[in-house]
């Protein structure tokens, strides 16, 4: 598998966590539990997180190869 290849299941990952996102942050309009609502909270930041690296690795592994492409200085050795 190429890094070209792995991007695209970065991507679909990166899809995945933001529609949950949106699903968590429905439930945090709607719930009146203060207790809910700060475990809604914090998963959604957790989940945030998750949804920014996933997308950083897709966008690095899809440039990789590129000349001149200039990396995210978190990903690099």
């Amino acid at each position: 598998m190429t890094l070209l290849e792995l991007s695209v299941d970065y991507r679909a990952s990166a899809a995945a966590l933001r529609e949950r996102t949106a699903l968590l942050e429905q439930q945090l309009e709607q719930s009146r539990d203060e207790a809910e609502r700060l475990m809604l909270t914090d998963r959604i930041r957790t989940l945030g997180i998750m949804w920014r690296e996933t997308r950083d690795l897709a966008v690095l592994c899809e440039h990789y190869y590129d000349r001149g492409y200039r990396r995210n200085a978190r990903y690099t050795l």
